[in-house]
């Protein structure tokens, strides 16, 4: 098995080499560093008011106040991790090493709010790809991609190993490992530096189950039905990491997707799950997915257009409605071998919440025709007028 180190090392050469780069990585660096007095200030404010409030009411209010010392706690404990998880960052990139006197002056007293929100972010996906409690959401968003593969690529007519799978915006990693966990040749990829950091450390610094335990709804202070649920421990890895297979093919690259894979005809299988909204121009991405899978190659894709460019200030963005992503996939000469609408699913939920969240995505097969067809107005589709649910 290749390591993730030289995997992370290889790509990041070309990618962070700018001035501008190396402020965003130290920006990202900052953020986690930040995120144990933005959060404390944030319960501070709270006991600040409580302190304000009549003498009868702070004394009917005497369990919540010592909730909120266990929220504290919980942010000391989540800030543990982020310094396991930030710990010699700056060497997952060759280029990318500044000192720790740089690294303090780069700081920005008043961190970015956005960023803040990535970092819990960053925490609450621990618990979706690498705990106990995420095995509902993987099951849901992660397996029907896994079975489709073996489906597609069983053993008994072809060697796993021979098989190339991408899976871009992978996140912690997790569903490009159970890919390579079952013979696959699996490569994942990652744009954000929040996401890399994250899986860098379960990829490479865990080992054992279990090991390590995080707070990840601590900042949810609303819709909690019990004190305990917002200070709820969860524990992860709930699988070692590094039991792979030993020829095991899986490795990590980081970089924008469309920098990145460049080259025609490569790839046996593009597994995208909660990606394809990633973009500004979601076009580009159906695109770029045609041009590098192999002729008679499939991409898999469940998720939802949440589009997260759109409404943002200093980006551009594109919204179509998956009725036109579906015209565009066809466009581009895809034919859908399997569609299916309104398919539930959930991403980094907290079960226990009063207020839930859950997407109707939309699953989708599509191959590449072996031999491209002469004409556009020819090609085939599942159903070229019309969405199949």
């Amino acid at each position: 098995m290749e390591t993730m180190d030289d995997v992370y090392t290889k790509k990041m050469q070309n990618t962070y080499e700018d001035e501008e780069e190396r402020k965003h990585f130290q920006r990202i660096v900052s953020a986690f560093k930040y995120y144990k007095p933005h959060s404390l200030q944030r319960v501070k404010k709270t006991e600040s008011y409580l302190l304000s409030l009549p003498t009868h009411h702070q004394k009917l209010l005497t369990k919540y106040r010592e909730h909120l010392q266990d929220v504290k706690m919980c942010i000391e404990n989540n800030d543990e991790i982020i310094k396991l998880i930030i710990k010699d960052v700056s060497h997952i990139f060759e280029n990318v090493n500044p000192s720790s006197e740089q690294n303090e002056s780069t700081l920005n007293p008043r961190p970015v709010l956005a960023d803040q929100e990535k970092v819990q972010a960053t925490i609450k996906q621990l618990v979706r790809d690498w705990s106990v409690e995420g095995t509902d959401e993987r099951n849901a968003c992660y397996q029907p991609i896994i079975d489709e593969i073996i489906q597609l690529f069983p053993d008994d007519i072809c060697t796993p190993a021979e098989i190339q799978v991408l899976v871009p915006g992978a996140g912690l990693g997790r569903l490009a490992y159970e890919i390579a966990k079952r013979g696959y040749t699996c490569q994942g990829n990652e744009f954000s530096l929040f996401m890399l950091f994250a899986s860098h450390f379960v990829l490479n610094k865990c080992r054992g189950v279990n090991s390590y335990k995080v707070h990840p709804w601590v900042h949810q202070y609303m819709n909690n039905l019990e004190a305990g649920h917002q200070t709820q421990a969860i524990f992860f890895p709930d699988v070692n990491p590094s039991d792979l297979p030993e020829n095991a093919q899986f490795s990590m690259t980081a970089g924008d997707f469309l920098e990145v894979y460049t080259d025609d005809n490569h790839w046996d299988c593009v597994a995208t799950c909660f990606f394809i909204d990633c973009a500004n121009n979601v076009v580009q991405f159906i695109e770029t997915i045609y041009k590098i899978l192999k002729p008679g190659g499939v991409w898999i894709n469940l998720g939802p257009l949440l589009y997260h460019f759109s409404d943002m200030p200093s980006e551009d963005s594109i919204e179509p409605s998956y009725e036109v992503v579906r015209q565009v996939i066809l466009g581009f000469g895809f034919q859908i071998e399997t569609e299916e609408t309104r398919v539930k699913t959930r991403y980094a939920q907290n079960i226990n919440s009063m207020l839930q969240c859950e997407y109707n995505s939309v699953y989708f097969v599509c191959r590449k025709p072996r031999r491209q067809t002469s004409s556009p107005d020819h090609r085939n589709g599942a159903d070229g007028n019309g969405i199949q649910e």
